[in-house]
């Protein structure tokens, strides 16, 4: 989980959820345009653009306010929380959190939440809430679309937040839509003095506009933080424990929660999960190489189907995209609007249909269009991963939220010498995506706080058991991080799905949706190490 690119990838795959089942990349588009999800954005120098920030230095943004009545740390758990209708039997609330739980008296911020009551009241278990991941998911944009069994549904109140930081909630903000564009399309890999000067212009030009946007905000969006904020969601609904769902880096919150509130777990399910003790240099290298696996798989698919616009072999295939890549970043591709596809979004174009094997047709389709000269279908696959809207703007803040939350939670202090010097390290595992993924590293090493949260022990001591969901082919959490944080967990029970794209509940495989149907519904794990 780093920047700039990388925090981008742990994303979750909603978009491709909305995409699947499309026919063409006109389909695409009107997927993304009707798009009730979160993902990410990138950096640039500043434009000519007439867009302004809301927040002037030294002031605090949008958000922030006094809190609940009360003193200390018991005013927020004990706050009474006013819920109204929201629309389709939902109703919503805004829940007030410490900014700072070391100074619970001073400033609070909201976090909003939206809960789906149980259709079966009278047999009620409590609340469950769930996390689509990101860094910078919506948890309210994922109730409206994760298919829940009804056996989850009928006995739980699922309730879906927006974590600090995350749109609804107190927001991080930091640069325009207009740097927005030029942020996701600068260079992944500059491998030149000039290019290297740009890639450090464009982060400090994105990391000097979170200073200014995002007030003392930015200091407060770690995970830990996070996770103490959804201990004080339990209480003000009135569970004693806390059930929860989380997929991707939502994972990461129920782990960290497990580590800090161990008593308090009730029934945890964390799918695609992150292993919160990898090394940041570790985890990205990983990474890298997790997108690598699934570009295999993709391949040898393609390559089955016949016409593989890459080549007749994996090999080949792999060097012809390598070599697309450097095409790109000298020139790039034309498309039927006025913008260009660079390397940068064409890197995006051909990661987010990784996600989920049935998205595999765009990326043929992209790539055969690529090879012939035109941009659109790659412009469009990125834009879906993006969330860029065909008006320019970006609906929510995903992007500027992930390396906020993923350098507090993991600091970096690599040179840019280390950087240069490292990248073999990288393209070794991942040869196709190991040339952008070092530097990733770069985000962390020049991010302008530093954390004030420490990490809970994941072992958890004294936690119920706690399901653990690893797909062996994920491209964005590696199916390795699951067996890592399944042993980490002293009441680790590794769940494995044999399979493609990232995540297993309702991916396709009916033994992984009962065994978390029942143990969410009736309290029973599947056996550990049980395979599916």
């Amino acid at each position: 989980m780093t920047t700039p690119r990388a925090a981008r990838l742990t994303a979750c795959a909603a978009v491709i959820v909305l995409t699947a089942g499309c026919g063409a990349a006109g389909d695409v588009a009107k997927s993304v345009n009707t798009s009730e999800d979160t993902t990410s954005s990138s950096p640039s120098t500043p434009t000519d653009s007439t867009e302004t920030t809301d927040t002037a230095p030294g002031t605090l943004p949008e958000g922030f306010g006094d809190g609940p009545e009360g003193e200390g740390i018991d005013r927020f758990y004990n706050q009474e929380v006013a819920w109204s209708a929201c629309g389709g039997g939902d109703d919503c609330a805004d829940i007030w959190v410490p900014l700072d739980y070391d100074d619970p008296d001073g400033q609070a911020i909201t976090v909003k939440a939206k809960r789906q009551p149980a259709a079966d009241q009278s047999n009620k278990q409590g609340s469950l809430l769930i996390n689509p991941g990101g860094p910078g998911g919506s948890g309210i944009d994922y109730l409206g679309f994760i298919d829940l069994d009804s056996s989850i549904t009928d006995v739980y109140d699922v309730i879906g937040f927006d974590p600090r930081g995350v749109a609804t909630s107190t927001p991080v903000d930091c640069i325009s839509d207009a740097e927005l564009d030029a942020y996701v399309a600068s260079d992944p890999t500059p491998d030149n003095d000039a290019e290297v000067q740009d890639f450090q212009d464009i982060w400090k030009n994105y990391t000097d506009g979170c200073v200014e946007n995002s007030g003392p905000l930015l200091e407060h969006v770690s995970t830990v933080e996070v996770a103490s904020d959804m201990d004080v969601i339990r209480q003000v609904v009135g569970d004693d424990k806390l059930s929860y769902f989380g997929a991707s880096y939502g994972t990461y919150i129920g782990a960290t929660y497990a580590g800090l509130f161990p008593d308090k777990v009730g029934r945890m399910v964390l799918d695609g999960a992150v292993d919160p003790e990898s090394e940041p240099r570790t985890n990205a290298i990983n990474q890298a190489a997790g997108f690598d696996v699934a570009l295999t798989a993709y391949l040898e698919d393609c390559i089955a189907q016949g016409s593989c616009p890459l080549g007749d072999s994996v090999d080949t295939a792999k060097n012809n995209l390598v070599e697309l890549f450097r095409q790109l970043d000298r020139n790039p591709l034309p498309t039927s609007g006025d913008r260009e596809v660079t390397e940068g979004l064409a890197f995006y174009g051909v990661i987010v249909p990784l996600y989920r094997r049935d998205t595999w047709s765009f990326l043929t389709q992209a790539l055969r269009e690529a090879v012939d000269g035109q941009g659109d279908t790659l412009l469009l696959l990125a834009d879906a991963y993006t969330e860029r809207q065909p008006d320019g703007s970006y609906p929510t803040n995903s992007l500027e939220v992930q390396s906020a939350v993923n350098c507090l939670d993991h600091p970096e202090n690599e040179t840019l010498e280390e950087i240069e010097s490292n990248g073999d390290d990288f393209t070794a595992k991942a040869p196709v995506f190991g040339k952008s993924a070092m530097w990733w590293p770069y985000a962390c090493s020049n991010w302008p706080v530093q954390p004030t949260e420490e990490q809970p022990a994941f072992s958890a001591s004294g936690a119920a058991p706690i399901v653990v969901v690893g797909t062996t082919r994920d491209p964005a959490t590696p199916y390795e991080q699951s067996i890592k944080l399944a042993e980490e967990l002293d009441s680790g029970v590794l769940l494995s799905r044999d399979g493609d794209g990232h995540t297993a509940y309702g991916a396709g495989n009916t033994c992984i949706d009962e065994a978390i149907n029942t143990y969410l519904a009736e309290g029973t794990p599947p056996p550990d190490g049980k395979e599916c």
